[in-house]
């Protein structure tokens, strides 16, 4: 196995884990900013890098372009982190994250979302 494909395996497992202990925490039915300010928090006490809300400006015929998009969190500079509060996670949803995966070429991007009996039911994980 590619070690890289382990190391975000191993770290995408550590990223749940602290999801979970949010939503433990706070159920469903919060807003999104709610979560991502607790995940943050729970992310810091695993030790564990993340930048919030980071720029994702898009390279247009040779001029970086900022047109508003944000990553909402970028663990390790390796994996992205997509949090919704939703009904369902949708195929639009899916599009956003493969579209912010490739434009950031980050390999690894998870889309959480916190509007689940059971905080499982709400995770999809991707990979280009």
């Amino acid at each position: 196995m590619d070690e890289a494909v382990y190391y975000d395996n191993d770290l995408t497992e550590q990223i749940i884990g602290c999801a979970i202990e949010v939503h433990r925490h706070l159920g469903p039915g919060l807003l999104e900013s709610a979560y991502e300010e607790c995940l943050c928090h729970e992310l810091g006490l695993k030790g564990l890098q993340f930048e919030r809300q980071k720029q994702l400006p898009i390279d247009y015929k040779g001029v970086r372009l900022d047109c508003g998009y944000r990553i909402d969190i970028l663990v390790e500079g390796r994996v992205l982190l997509e949090l919704k509060c939703v009904d369902k996670i949708m195929l639009v949803h899916t599009a956003q994250l493969l579209t912010y995966l490739r434009l950031s070429n980050v390999k690894t991007g998870l889309i959480v979302n916190f509007y689940t009996h059971l905080l499982k039911d709400g995770i999809k994980r991707l990979v280009l």
